[in-house]
């Protein structure tokens, strides 16, 4: 029988492949498949959370991060201050794990050739670069975009100028140098104060300021008129003793970074600062406070756990949960960043555990039936989350728990595709494709992400979780999709077969979440369809808008 190319080109949506466009309005992924373009807002999203460090499986670190930035100059170029709003409310809420990415696109919007644009980002620079590191960073990353001009010095100048000189001095003694620069570059091209009036009176603040500035700048200072931090950082200099060097510290609140580093290895001075460690510091020095000996018992080891499971601390120290998953899995191993070697504390393991699902705060259940639907093609251990050490495929895992503690009724499966490997591998499962993830909230994260590996299989098929549920006869009100949105290898497209799963089981209010894991533009999110939903992987708001989603109040 000669072959007939036209029997392969069909237009009813349940029988064309992913490989060709079954809607207009559909774009060409990575993998070859068709998917929707996502909304500005969530590429803008997903690059401010997500980042690029580390690429994905599809594109290296670099081809991934211009593709990118490309996309987020095109957003800020034509919505201007909407985006800026975007870019503070993301900072100034702790949305994103990493605040690379969130100055960068700040940088960038600074040298907007838009007036309205470019002000609202100077404008913004106290609000994001809230630390002396993120001042560095931002400072950085606008040298590569513009020159020091008029607005962008008095921007910088505001951020030594107006909080209280205390906050300043606190922010200058904590991080003196980043990213080859100081705060006596930043002085020097910035000009604070100049011709400003309040710095010719006799006000007691500003004679403080003023010597701040000047001790800064590496001139002469007289130490009464600096501010009490900077005179505590300068005692600590001349602590000859561990107990001198722990006085010093209680009586001037002093942070870590303003003490000798031949003395960090004291144990009587990490107790001195244990008080004042803020929640960020006390994560990422569990190692040395557990080598010291500090995790092993008593009042001090209640202390870090009580901190650890406090979520005001952790919303206050605006600490990701990503960073604290990141943490959890460096502490189980015993290795410290710095190459030293330690005994993990199980009690501080557990509080880890624990700060993870409290760091997003209290979630609403959705109260019916949720999928939760785990994509574990190669793809999604081929990307990097946030630049850890954790790729996609591991984080949804953890990220998918955070939802079923907070429902009764779930199921957690995971898919990639129903080829030929994927049957040979023995992970074809009930629904060929998919397997049934015997995972709980129950369970140690680490130890979920752990069980992850080895789990990969077959290209994907975002269209499987619902193709599942439907062969299954499974009531879903709720299916939530954890993947990088690169489908391509099914015959039949994801937002159909929700369609026919909502038509044959007569449900037509199922809904479908699709939590995007990578920092690309696509989606199987069907935008047209008012019962999908589109979000970012890792956003803190991204539990409770699956929540309110379930529910219908969005």
């Amino acid at each position: 029988m000669p072959n007939d190319p036209l029997a392969a080109v069909a237009t009813r949506p349940g029988l064309v492949p992913q490989s060709q466009p079954v809607d207009p309005a559909q774009v060409e992924n990575h993998a070859g498949g068709y998917t929707y373009e996502t909304a500005w807002e969530q590429r803008l999203l997903r690059f401010l959370i997500l980042g690029t460090t580390g690429g994905t499986f599809y594109a290296s670190e670099s081809e991934h991060t211009a593709e990118a930035t490309g996309d987020v100059r095109g957003i800020i170029d034509a919505h201007g201050a909407e985006a800026v709003r975007l870019i503070v409310d993301v900072s100034v809420a702790g949305r994103a794990p990493r605040q690379n990415p969130t100055l960068w696109a700040l940088a960038y919007a600074c040298a907007s050739r838009d007036e309205a644009t470019r002000r609202a980002a100077l404008d913004a620079i106290p609000a994001v670069c809230r630390t002396g590191t993120m001042l560095f960073l931002f400072v950085r990353y606008a040298e590569q975009h513009r020159g020091w001009g008029k607005g962008l010095q008095r921007a910088i100048a505001r951020w030594y100028t107006d909080p209280p000189v205390e906050d300043v001095a606190y922010q200058i003694v904590k991080y003196g140098q980043r990213e080859g620069l100081s705060h006596r570059d930043l002085l020097r091209l910035s000009k604070p104060g100049a011709g400003r009036r309040e710095y010719d009176t006799a006000d007691e603040r500003d004679t403080t300021r003023r010597a701040l500035f000047s001790w800064a700048a590496g001139n002469d200072a007289h130490l009464s008129d600096l501010p009490r931090i900077v005179q505590g950082a300068f005692a600590a200099t001349h602590a000859t003793t561990d107990a001198a060097l722990a006085r010093t510290v209680a009586e001037y609140r002093l942070p870590w970074e303003a003490l000798p580093s031949e003395r960090l290895n004291s144990r009587e001075v990490w107790e001195a600062l244990l008080p004042s460690l803020g929640a960020t510091a006390l994560i990422r020095q569990l190692p040395r406070l557990t080598r010291l000996g500090l995790c092993d018992a008593g009042a001090e080891r209640s202390m870090l756990v009580g901190r650890l499971v406090d979520e005001e601390f952790l919303r206050r120290g605006r600490v990701h949960p990503i960073a604290i998953l990141n943490a959890l899995m460096g502490y189980r191993t015993g290795q410290a960043r710095s190459g030293g070697e330690f005994r993990p504390v199980p009690q501080i393991v557990d509080a880890l555990d624990d700060a993870f699902y409290r760091a997003f705060g209290a979630v609403e259940p959705v109260g019916g039936p949720v999928l939760l639907a785990l994509d574990v093609s190669p793809s999604m251990f081929g990307a990097k989350i946030a630049g850890t050490n954790l790729t996609a495929g591991h984080a949804a895992a953890a990220l998918a728990l955070v939802t079923a503690a907070t429902e009764r009724d779930y199921e957690i499966i995971a898919f990639a595709s129903a080829d030929a490997y994927a049957a040979r591998a023995g992970f074809a499962g009930r629904g060929r494709g998919v397997i049934e993830l015997p995972l709980s909230p129950r369970q140690r994260l680490d130890d979920v992400v752990q069980s992850m590996n080895g789990i990969t299989w077959g290209g994907t098929d975002c269209a499987l979780p619902y193709l599942y549920a439907l062969k299954e006869q499974r009531p879903v009100d709720l299916f939530v999709t954890l993947t990088d949105n690169e489908t391509w290898a099914g015959d039949v497209h994801p937002h159909v077969a929700l369609s026919n799963y909502r038509d044959r089981m007569s449900r037509p209010r199922a809904g479908g979440v699709v939590v995007g894991m990578t920092a690309t533009r696509f989606s199987v999110a069907d935008p047209s369809d008012p019962r999908m939903l589109d979000v970012v992987g890792f956003d803190l708001a991204t539990p409770h808008l699956i929540s309110a989603f379930g529910r219908g109040e969005v």
